[in-house]
This record gives structure tokens, C-alpha cells and sequence, in this order.
């Protein structure tokens, strides 16, 4: 997906900081940012343009253009720009030969970050994204020929361009779906892109599978009926208690995500798996674009400054200690509120402990030994050590995360007719369950702490959806119910009346 940063909206907070920003960064920009050709040898790329099928392999650099001098890099940071920079060997593509034969279905990401899908003459689909990416530049008229838009570019050089070849060993390990990438080259001009020639040819690319519908049901999803987007999960989701998310394998995806960095996991970032049995529909995770793992942002001073808790906090980055778990959450905070509502502190622990145990150093060094060798060379000890010290506290992680998303819960109803009980078990615990009126079917149970949880809010209930409170406290946890423009909520926590037990959502008031 494509890159958006918008430099000019700087927090006021920062004082004089946007305007030291715009001063180190008034000279001209570059005419061309970009490398002509990633080809490393002119000789070559010439042989490719006039002979392309003499030629199986080619060295390239996915970004030599992130170079940077010694100042550049006090100010913003030396980051990837040496995996960018490092020469790489990789096959050149025949689409007419590998997986049968591709063709393409579509384009998407348009000039930014190119993604062709394509279909394989074995029936399966796949995805040619580009290892660059061009972020799109929202930057004021004055200032678009200027130094910042080359800052602004630089930004992907935050990115490590190899990273989804370390990822799938390690989600296989895990048993989280996954693609397997490989490293391919499209040579200029290829006509067998025909009408795409001029916007596919010359780039270095990630080949792998593209599980975004029925074509990609094989292997461990043979047993699915469908892939879906995470959109039109969540709107089946809303339509009916029949349909659910299993949140113990979003939990165990997400503590991956911890384990490698990866800061951009929202809603875009998922496909999801349906299985269904006895009528019950359950959506499992598949994630996708790794282009943040193993992300680096904060080396330089001023990058620093743009990367702390009170500016971007979302810019964290990746190293041998979870720096700041809540920020790598931010991104997929709508996603997680939606999924993860259910999981209790034990069964993050189980996933983490889990997790520790089937990542060993083993999985690790040969994750790593994916690396390009130029770039394992640069990079390979110093990644696995930290991996390894990530996978060692991954279960200090997952407490973190659980701790994030237990202080405010988001208990999601359905269009489906519901009963809601709220028992106050006591002072400290709060017990929630959801039950389907149709046939008495829990689809929601845990029980809340207050040393943990602030507020509980329950969202999307049916017109003939009703609440049972019950138990007598001096002091709980706050809760509410919202549907439509009905809103009830328990502020004060005082004691709950009888009368109270039963009541219809319509018409409830504070």
C-alpha cells in the first residue's frame, strides 16, 4: 500500500521545532530521486533491453538511492540504508514459465507501491509487489521542489526491503498462515506485461502467494469455504452471532507481529480464513504485507525527536527490547478492540509461552540465512541476536499488550436478538456474558478485574436486546451500552437495584 506523510502538519507542542525542520531542509531537492535502473552493470541492463531472454539473472540494488552522507545521517539516521544499497543477485522473471504461466488480473497501488495480482497456470493467485516503495508526497506548493520532499521520499529507507523473507519461517514455525516470497527481477520493456509493460518493467519485486479469495484455498486452509477481507468480516460479524472471529489465532498473529516489529498492522493488512460447522461461521487470521518488520526509524536526532511517546509515537523502532508495546498497537487498535476482546491475560500467556517455545534458535539462524547473502553478511548476527532476545521476553510483551487493550473493553453485539448479564461478582470482578435468545448459545464470557479494566462498553444490540444486572457492590467497573442513539451507562458504580435486574435496552435510562 502506498506511504502517506503529511511533514507539514507538526505538532504545536514541538515549538520551534517545525520551523528548524523547514530550515534544514530549504535547499533544492533532487531532480531525480530515484535510480535510473536497480541493474548494478550498465553492460548488462543494455544486454536485458536488447536480448532479454540472454540473460537469467541480474545483480541489482533495491535502493542505492537512500545513500546518504555522514550529516544526513546524524539528522535522520543511518537506518536500512545498507540493506538497500547491498547488491543482490535474483533470478529475472519468465512469466511465461514460472507456476505455469502468470497472467495479470489487475494492478493496484497505482505509481505509489505497485501490487499486480496475477494467476498462475496452476489455478493459484499471486502477488508481484514492488521492494520499493514511492511514499505519496501532501506537502504545500512551496515546498514540494524543495530538500523536504526528498526527505519525505527517504522515509521508506525506514523500512528493511528483505524483511518478508525472514517472516515466513518464522510464521510457519509459529503456524500462522502465510506467504512465501521470493526475490524476482522484470526486466525493462517486457512485453509479455503487454498494456502494464511500461509500468511493471525494470523493478525488483516479492513473488508470492495472494490469498484473497476461493483459488487460494489449499494447503493448511483446504478446509475453509472462503477468504475475505477484513471489512467484510466485520460487517458479517455485525449481521449475525453466528458468525465470529477466533480470537485465540488474531492473538497468536498479533504476538508475532510484537516478536518482529512489525508497527502497521491495520485493517488493510489481514485476509481472513472462513470455516464453517453446525451452521457456526469462524474467521481465522491470515496476515499479509510484512513491509514494517524489522522497521528503524529513530537513529538520527532528529528522527528521535519525531519518534518519542509525546510526538509520533507510532514511529517506534525495531531492536533486541520491546521499547514501547503500546505503541506498536496503535495502528491496530480498531482491529484488536474488535478481536481480542475475549482473550484473557492467561491465554496470552499460554500463546507467548507457546510461541518461545516452537521460534528456537534454530528457526531463528535460519530465518535470518533468507537474507540475501550481501545482506546477511551486514546484518544476519545482529538480527537473529535480537529476535532472540524479542522471542526471550515475549511473554513480558504480551502482558504489556493484554494490559493496553484490557484498560478499555469493547464487547460487540450483533444484529441478532441478545441477552446481556452483567454480574458483580464482587469489588474487584465483573463478570460479562452474551447470550443468542434464540437458542441460549453463549457467544461472549469473561470476567473483568478492576485492577485491569476502567471501562467496559457494549456496543451494537438488537431492537429487542435485553440487560441483566445482578449482584450489589460499593464500587465496580464502569460499563455502557450503546445502540443507535440509545446510550446506557452505569457511571457511578453504586449499588445496583433489584428492580434493575431485567431490563429492555429501548427506553433505559441513566
Amino acid at each position: 500500500m502506498p506511504i502517506q506523510f503529511t511533514i507539514y502538519r507538526i505538532s504545536p507542542s514541538l515549538g520551534l521545532f517545525p520551523f528548524l525542520l523547514i530550515l534544514l531542509s530549504s535547499g533544492c531537492g533532487r531532480k531525480n530521486f530515484y535510480a535510473e535502473t536497480q541493474v548494478i552493470n550498465p553492460a548488462v541492463y543494455k544486454q536485458l533491453q536488447e536480448i532479454p531472454d540472454s540473460i537469467d539473472s541480474v545483480t541489482v540494488q533495491a535502493g542505492s538511492h537512500y545513500q546518504r552522507g555522514f550529516l544526513y545521517n546524524a539528522l535522520w539516521g543511518v537506518r536500512h540504508r545498507d540493506a538497500w544499497a547491498a547488491p543482490v543477485t535474483v533470478p529475472v522473471l519468465r512469466l511465461g514459465t514460472v507456476k505455469g504461466g502468470l497472467e495479470i488480473e489487475k494492478i493496484g497501488g497505482g505509481m505509489q507501491t505497485i501490487n499486480a495480482t496475477m494467476v498462475g497456470g496452476d489455478g493459484m493467485t499471486y502477488s508481484l509487489r514492488t521492494v520499493d516503495k514511492r511514499p505519496e508526497i501532501k506537502l504545500p506548493f512551496l515546498l514540494r521542489k524543495t530538500f523536504l520532499s526528498d526527505i519525505v521520499l527517504d522515509q521508506t529507507s525506514a523500512l528493511h526491503p528483505y524483511a518478508d523473507l525472514v517472516v515466513a519461517p518464522l510464521a510457519r514455525a509459529a503456524k500462522v498462515p502465510h506467504a512465501n516470497p521470493v526475490l524476482v527481477y522484470v526486466g525493462p520493456n517486457e512485453t509479455q506485461l503487454g498494456k502494464h509493460k511500461e509500468l511493471l518493467s525494470d523493478r525488483l519485486y516479492m513473488l508470492e502467494e495472494k490469498y484473497n479469495d476461493k483459488r487460494a484455498l489449499v494447503g493448511e486452509l483446504a478446509e475453509a469455504y472462503n477468504i475475505v477481507g477484513t471489512n467484510k468480516m466485520l460487517k458479517h460479524r455485525k449481521n449475525s452471532s453466528r458468525h465470529s472471529i477466533d480470537q485465540l489465532a488474531y492473538a497468536k498473529a498479533r504476538l508475532l507481529d510484537l516478536l518482529i516489529g512489525d508497527r502497521d498492522r491495520h485493517e488493510g493488512q489481514w485476509e481472513w480464513a472462513v470455516y464453517e460447522q453446525d451452521g457456526e461461521h469462524t474467521y481465522r487470521p491470515i496476515p499479509k504485507d510484512r513491509d514494517n518488520a524489522f522497521y528503524v526509524y529513530d537513529g538520527g536526532i532528529l528522527s528521535w525527536l519525531l519518534s518519542r511517546k509525546w510526538t509520533f509515537r507510532k514511529y517506534v523502532s525495531f531492536s533486541g527490547k520491546y521499547r514501547d508495546v503500546k505503541a506498536l498497537a496503535i495502528k491496530a487498535a480498531y482491529l484488536d478492540a474488535r478481536a481480542l476482546s475475549a482473550v484473557t491475560v492467561h491465554q496470552f500467556d499460554s500463546l507467548a509461552h507457546d510461541l518461545q517455545r516452537s521460534i528456537t534458535d534454530g528457526v531463528i539462524e535460519q530465518a535470518v540465512r533468507e537474507l540475501p547473502g550481501s545482506v546477511y553478511r551486514m546484518q544476519g548476527k545482529s538480527l537473529a541476536r535480537k529476535l532472540k532476545s524479542r522471542r526471550d521476553k515475549l511473554d513480558e510483551a504480551a502482558r504489556k499488550l493484554y494490559d493496553v487493550l484490557a484498560e478499555d473493553v469493547l464487547v460487540t453485539g450483533t444484529a441478532d436478538e441478545e441477552e446481556v448479564e452483567v454480574v458483580r461478582l464482587d469489588e474487584n470482578e465483573t463478570e460479562v456474558t452474551v447470550r443468542r435468545k434464540s437458542d441460549s448459545k453463549i457467544t461472549y464470557h469473561r470476567i473483568f478485574h478492576r485492577s485491569e479494566t476502567d471501562e467496559i462498553e457494549i456496543h451494537g444490540m438488537a431492537d429487542n436486546d435485553s440487560l441483566v444486572e445482578r449482584g450489589q457492590v460499593r464500587k465496580g467497573i464502569k460499563f455502557s451500552i450503546e445502540k443507535d442513539s440509545v446510550q446506557y451507562k452505569n457511571k457511578s458504580n453504586s449499588q445496583i437495584k433489584a428492580r434493575r435486574k431485567k431490563l429492555a435496552v429501548e427506553g433505559m435510562e441513566e
